[in-house]
């Protein structure tokens, strides 16, 4: 980018009226005490002198000044990148140091931000390394002692074998739920993962979230329910698999941290004209606020002891964020430390796309009528 400079002779100007005025005050005086020159030839001698070293102070003030600026800015601009050097190719260079500073300080700055933003990276990326590994390494471990076991002699007992398999196959299925997880939630970072729309019952799908968790929840003695009992049918514009595990997820967190005999609710608003708000509430534990913003980072855990007991993959409220994301729309989170939580997102309401034409579709149908036709 070109930066247009202003040129300043104010450096120049000044310094030669000082050096001037001592110079040629300094020869008026000089010459006053060893020559017997009258008052009007010494005026007019000092004006002289005033003048030339004035001319003479300011061209080589501003001269050198540029000279000076131009080897040292160029080379300035040219360790920090901030201008390509061939813009300085026949231009004069500014004695202007304002520009120069606000530029260099901008460029300060924007490096300093950069740098932070690196570090938050690398905190980042060393925090996630440790949290797949740990992840991963809890049930390959599992599964390698059992299989040590079974292999150091206890595969002739049936019923010892037949446990040890078992278990080595839950870890087995935890390993591939926390491998798709991650491969489902790289596919909806990079864009690679297409979303089915349709349109479909947002309650229907809830209920069927509610039928499919009821004992899970039971576990807990956890009530599963809308808070309208009276709820009507609500359609919505969405790839109905992704919502529904976005539903999902939200309601096994609920449960996984809710109290025993505790209430999960979900509620569907409409918001706007063109908006559906689905909140789902429980009267859980809660969550601290120092750790609500960082609630959809991928393995984050607000418990990381209790939590991992639990099950689950560590994945599951990022990959909501995505998915809401990914249809372009909201997902907010309200909660207070040993009350309960509050999750909502939002969603289109249907009717406000116009389906596609399937042109298959319609040149069958017209076969179909010029059959009749003839």
């Amino acid at each position: 980018m070109k930066i247009n400079f202003k040129k300043t002779y104010k450096f120049a100007i000044k310094s030669a009226l000082f050096i001037s005025l001592f110079a040629s005050g300094f020869a008026v005086i000089m010459v006053s005490l060893f020559f017997s020159t009258k008052g009007n030839d010494l005026l007019r001698f000092g004006f002289v002198c005033l003048a030339v070293i004035y001319l003479f102070s300011f061209v080589v003030l501003q001269y050198r000044v540029e000279r000076f600026i131009y080897r040292r800015v160029k080379k300035i601009y040219d360790d920090v990148s901030l201008l390509e050097s061939s813009s300085f190719i026949n231009q004069p260079i500014t004695t202007d140091m304002e520009t120069l500073t606000r530029e260099v300080k901008k460029f300060a700055t924007d490096k300093k931000l950069e740098i932070e933003m690196l570090q938050v990276r690398e905190e980042y990326r060393r925090e996630f390394l440790g949290n797949v590994s740990h992840e991963l390494k809890t049930p390959l471990f599992t599964v390698q002692g059992y299989l040590s076991t079974l292999i150091d002699g206890a595969m002739d007992d049936k019923a010892v074998r037949k446990k040890y398999l078992k278990r080595a196959e839950k870890g087995v299925e935890r390993l591939i739920y926390i491998v798709e997880d991650l491969d489902m939630i790289t596919k909806l970072e990079s864009g690679d993962l297409n979303l089915e729309f349709s349109e479909f019952d947002i309650v229907e799908l809830i209920q069927n979230v509610f039928d499919l968790l009821e004992m899970k929840a039971d576990k807990k003695k956890i009530i599963l329910a809308f808070e309208n009992y009276h709820i009507q049918p609500t359609l919505v514009y969405g790839d109905k698999d992704k919502i529904q595990q976005v539903v999902e997820n939200l309601i096994v967190n609920s449960i996984k941290y809710g109290k025993d005999g505790g209430l999960t609710e979900v509620a569907i608003v409409n918001l706007t004209k063109k908006k559906v708000l689905v909140r789902i509430t429980d009267n859980g534990e809660g969550i601290e606020k120092q750790n609500i913003s960082r609630l959809f980072e991928r393995f984050y855990r607000v418990n990381k002891s209790g939590s991992r007991s639990e099950g689950g993959s560590g994945l599951g409220l990022a990959i909501v964020k995505h998915i809401i994301e990914a249809h372009k729309e909201k997902i907010y989170v309200e909660s207070e430390f040993g009350i309960g939580s509050e999750f909502s997102f939002t969603i289109e309401k249907a009717g406000l796309k116009k389906p596609e034409l399937d042109l298959e579709q319609i040149y069958s149908k017209s076969l179909k009528i010029n059959k009749l036709k003839n």
